[in-house]
C-alpha cells in the first residue's frame, strides 16, 4: 500500500473524476491530506498522481508496512498505549496510522476505553477546517452572549474543583450533584435526581427542565456536560479534579442556565449533568433509553460540552463532532461561532465517547462541542488536571457559540416579539422565587425575580425582557 501526504484539500482528486485516476483515494484530516493506494506499483501510482496535477517529491512518496486506519482518542490515549505504531497524520483527536498485519488484524474496530480503530475512510473528509456562514448578528442573541461571564464561569468551575474527586461512585460526586441541583433551582428551573446503575454501584443524572411559552406543541432543546472525573491510574479514591475533563463543560451548563434564566422564550430547554460517563457513558445511555417516541420526536438538538477549557492550538479552535443528523445543528454551532466569536472551527462526522453518542444512535441529533487537539492535553483522568490548565477565554468564547445557538434553537423573543403574556404583576415561573412584571412609560415590560433572599439580577435597575 503506498500513500502521499498533501496540504493540499482533495479538490484536485474531486477535479480528475472520470480519469485514469480509479487506484487512488483520498482521506483529509483538516490541513492534511493522505492519497493512498492498494498498489505498490510505485510508476503507476506517480502516473495517476500526475493526471490529476499532484506532483510528488522526492522521498515523499512512502510504503505502508500493512494498511493504513483511523483512530479517534481522547486524549493521547491509543498513542501512550501503542507508541510504536507510526502515526501517518496526528491532528489530535483524529489520527491515521501505519498497522502491519499483526496489528490489523489485532486492532481494527476494536475499543479501547478511550480509543476506536477503524478501517480508513475512503474519498472522505473525516475532519474539516470550516469556515461558518457569518451573519448579521441577532440583537438579541447578542444581548444573551454577551451576558456570558468568566468570571461566574470561573466560580462554579472553582466550586467543582473542589470536591476533589467526582468520581461516579464517590460521595463527593454526590455532593456535587446535590450542589448543581440547588444552584439550578435557585435559577428557577424544575431539578430532578434520576439515579442511574455504573457497574454494581450507583450514580446520579442532574436533570433541569424550563417550559418555553410557546402555545401547542413545542420543541425541546437539550444542553449536557458530565459530571463526574476520574483518576485512571489511582482508582476511585485518587484524587481527580477533573478540571478540563469535565468540570469545564458543567460549569458551562450552569454558566448557560444562568444567563437564560431570566429570558423568555418559544420552546422547551433541558439541562443534563450525566454520571457515569467515565466509565462508559452510563449516565447517557440510560437517560436515552428512558425516552419515549413523543418526547424523542420534540427533542430539536443536543449539545453536548466536554472539555472546553484547554487551549491546545496557537489560535482558539472548537471541534464540532457530530454525525449525518446532526449536521444541521453543526451548521447552526459553525455560524454562531463565526457571529459571534473568533473560533476557528472543525468538524467531524465520526462520533465517539462524549455523551453525543447515545443520542445520535438513537437518531437524535447531537453535536459534541470539545476543545480542538485535545490529544495535546495530557492532564486529563490524572491528578493533575487541575485549575492552573484553564483558558477562561477559550471556554466563553465556546460557551458563546453555544448560548447563541441555543438561543436562536428556542425561539428566543427578538425585541419585535411579543412573547410575555401574565395574568398580572406577579406569577412564579419555577419553584421558590416570585417573578415581577411591570410596563414601563416605554410600553415594555421589565422583570426581576426574587429568590428568597435577594431580587435578581442584583442590580438596582430593573431587567426589560425585550431591549435590543
Amino acid at each position: 500500500m503506498l500513500y502521499l501526504v498533501i496540504s493540499e484539500t482533495p479538490a484536485q482528486l474531486r477535479a480528475a473524476a472520470g480519469k485514469d485516476v480509479a487506484p487512488l483515494h483520498w482521506t483529509q484530516l483538516a490541513d492534511r491530506t493522505v492519497i493512498w493506494s492498494d498498489t505498490d506499483d510505485r510508476r503507476a501510482f506517480r502516473s495517476h498522481a500526475r493526471n490529476t496535477g499532484i506532483a510528488i517529491a522526492s522521498g515523499a512518496l512512502d510504503q505502508s508496512s500493512g494498511r493504513l486506519a483511523l483512530v479517534i482518542q481522547v486524549g493521547a490515549s491509543f498513542q501512550r498505549e501503542f507508541p510504536d505504531v507510526p502515526v501517518v497524520v496526528d491532528k489530535g483527536r483524529h489520527l491515521i496510522v501505519d498497522l502491519d498485519s499483526q496489528q490489523l488484524a489485532r486492532l481494527t474496530d476494536r475499543s479501547g476505553d478511550c480509543w476506536v480503530v477503524r478501517p480508513i475512510p475512503v474519498d472522505t473528509a473525516v475532519l474539516r477546517t470550516i469556515e461558518g456562514d457569518r451573519r448579521a448578528a441577532d440583537q438579541r442573541v447578542q444581548h444573551v452572549v454577551d451576558a456570558v461571564s468568566p468570571s461566574t464561569f470561573r466560580s462554579a468551575l472553582d466550586t467543582l474543583v473542589g470536591f476533589g474527586t467526582r468520581h461516579s461512585l464517590t460521595t463527593q460526586f454526590t455532593n456535587a450533584a446535590n450542589w448543581a441541583q440547588n444552584q439550578l433551582s435557585l435559577l428557577g428551573y424544575s431539578v430532578q435526581l434520576q439515579t442511574i446503575a455504573v457497574g454494581a454501584g450507583t450514580s446520579l443524572n442532574v436533570v433541569a427542565d424550563r417550559p418555553g411559552n410557546g402555545v401547542g406543541t413545542r420543541n425541546l432543546v437539550i444542553v449536557t456536560a458530565h459530571l463526574d472525573s476520574i483518576n485512571a491510574a489511582g482508582g476511585i479514591s485518587a484524587p481527580a479534579p477533573g478540571a478540563d475533563d469535565n468540570g469545564s463543560g458543567s460549569a458551562g451548563v450552569l454558566e448557560i442556565a444562568r444567563v437564560l434564566a431570566g429570558q423568555p422564550y418559544q420552546h422547551d430547554l433541558r439541562l443534563i449533568l450525566f454520571g457515569g460517563e467515565e466509565q462508559g457513558l452510563h449516565g447517557s445511555i440510560q437517560y436515552v433509553s428512558t425516552l419515549q417516541s413523543a418526547e424523542r420526536a420534540r427533542i430539536r438538538a443536543v449539545i453536548n460540552m466536554d472539555m472546553i477549557g484547554t487551549r491546545n492550538t496557537a489560535s482558539p479552535t472548537v471541534l464540532l463532532e457530530g454525525a449525518a443528523i446532526s449536521q444541521t445543528v453543526m451548521d447552526a454551532l459553525a455560524a454562531a461561532a463565526s457571529t459571534y466569536t473568533s473560533l476557528i472551527v472543525e468538524t467531524s462526522l465520526n462520533p465517539f465517547a462524549s455523551d453525543h453518542v447515545p443520542f445520535i444512535n438513537a437518531a437524535i441529533p447531537a453535536v459534541l462541542t470539545i476543545e480542538g487537539s485535545d490529544s495535546a492535553n495530557t492532564n486529563v483522568h490524572t491528578a493533575n488536571d487541575t485549575l492552573v490548565h484553564i483558558d477562561n477565554s477559550l471556554a466563553v468564547e465556546i460557551l458563546r457559540m453555544n448560548v447563541a445557538t441555543i438561543a436562536s434553537l428556542v425561539g428566543l423573543a427578538t425585541e419585535h416579539t411579543d412573547v410575555v403574556s401574565v395574568s398580572g404583576p406577579v406569577v412564579a415561573w419555577g419553584a421558590n422565587r416570585l417573578d415581577l412584571f411591570v410596563t414601563g412609560t416605554d410600553s415594555r415590560v421589565y422583570h426581576k425575580w426574587w429568590d428568597g433572599s435577594s431580587w435578581q439580577p442584583s442590580t438596582t435597575d430593573w431587567e426589560s425582557l425585550d431591549k435590543p
